[in-house]
């Protein structure tokens, strides 16, 4: 669990791979979007539910709906079991935050070398760089500016649905 809360930042974006994902950890909602581990707190990226002495497991709740999940079993076990250890003495308890925009998690995602060892270096680059080319088609804020690319693609789209009706 420490090691899940430790490389948090670095496996944010296996863990939440678009633009929406990162609308929905803004620190303004109730969403896991704290890097700590809690029972009772919904709003703790990891949950431990109260079980008895032959039950007990972990939630990772900062999961995006729309995320691979094989890539999520991946990040999250192998960094649970080959992870590094935190430095911090009490990790659970640090108030430490989740990014709330795709750009930071990209930085966190590249900078990381666990991320390295955790995917291989030629996957890490292809994953990042499909991740940059998702975010720099979405404006950074919402509602604040429309990409040309995206009037293209959304005028192509109407305009089909317009010719498939004759």
């Amino acid at each position: 669990m420490d090691r899940i809360l430790t490389h948090g930042n670095d496996i944010c974006l296996l863990l939440n791979p678009s633009v929406n994902a990162y609308r929905r950890l803004d620190p303004h909602f109730e969403a896991p979007n704290q890097i700590k581990a809690s029972a009772v707190d919904r709003g703790s990226m990891i949950r431990i539910p109260i079980g008895n002495e032959r039950s007990s497991r972990v939630e990772v709740r900062s999961v995006a709906p729309d995320a691979n999940p094989y890539l999520v079993m991946l990040s999250v076990f192998k960094t649970g079991l080959d992870g590094d250890t935190a430095k911090i003495k009490n990790l659970r308890g640090a108030e430490r935050y989740l990014p709330d925009n795709i750009y930071d998690a990209l930085a966190n995602f590249k900078g990381a070398p666990w991320t390295t060892s955790l995917l291989g270096e030629d996957v890490k680059e292809r994953y990042a760089e499909l991740k940059q080319n998702s975010a720099d088609r979405c404006p950074r804020l919402l509602g604040t500016e429309v990409k040309i690319p995206e009037i293209q693609f959304h005028h192509n789209v109407y305009n089909q649905n317009l010719w498939n009706r004759f």
